[in-house]
């Protein structure tokens, strides 16, 4: 498959605290990308005060009972998408890498960002449908990368730690997100515990996440290994 190189970035950014360690993570990974000459759109689903729940409402009246997946197919094929989905859906299709940045809430996202997947993602316009799963999605040759922070310390989130290993907890991200739809998963950018350091070590840690994305074609894969069967049956 061939790799498409980067030239476009949509960050879609998910912290609730304009001064967090999270949202200064985010612009400075911005101030990198755009200094490499990339053109880089930032969304804050906070500040922009996205709505986060898939429901009925958003699609034209219809009878019987409410099947998302069906519906989103529907206002694809028909162009009924709702305004809001359908400027951060351009949006995303846009963009040649895809950057979720989010602080790790009950080791996963914060409930705004998994809404704007929910109703962004659509069936058939980026994955399913007449659009594909995962090598043949319509996203296939794009990269995204997971942008976090955690509340524990590294040793933690070891393999042998007290959490686990932070592959586990961000796999059905790379895996079940972003493979699915097509995109190349890179290994993620992870700040663990930003809130038990000190100023310094903060300041420190912040180039270190920017640094991560200065040479951003070559990062490497995520780590999604996992056996896998057919979808058929």
């Amino acid at each position: 498959m061939t790799t498409t190189p980067i030239s476009t970035v949509l960050i879609v950014h998910a912290h609730p605290e304009p001064t967090s360690f999270s949202t200064a993570q985010a612009r400075g990974v911005r101030q990198v990308l755009e200094a490499q000459g990339l053109q880089v759109d930032l969304l804050d689903l906070y500040a922009q005060g996205w709505q986060p729940v898939l429901d009925r409402h958003e699609f034209p009246s219809f009878d019987g009972p409410f099947k998302p997946q069906r519906e989103q197919w529907s206002a694809v094929r028909d162009g009924t998408l709702s305004d809001d989905v359908r400027s951060d859906l351009d949006r995303v299709l846009a963009a040649d890498l895809l950057v979720l940045s989010f602080p790790l809430w009950w080791f996963s996202m914060p409930a705004i960002l998994k809404g704007w997947l929910d109703r962004v993602f659509v069936m058939g316009g980026v994955a399913g449908g007449d659009a594909g799963l995962f090598e043949t999605a319509r996203l296939a040759g794009r990269r995204a990368v997971a942008l976090v922070t955690t509340g524990g310390p590294a040793a933690a989130f070891a393999p042998d730690g007290a959490f686990g290993g932070i592959d586990e907890f961000l796999f059905h991200i790379h895996r079940g997100v972003f493979e699915f739809v097509g995109y190349d998963a890179l290994a993620p950018v992870i700040t663990y515990g930003p809130a038990h350091l000190d100023d310094a070590a903060r300041a420190d840690a912040l180039r270190a996440a920017a640094d991560a994305f200065r040479d951003i074609e070559r990062r490497p894969s995520a780590a999604t290994s996992r056996p896998r069967g057919s979808l058929a049956g």
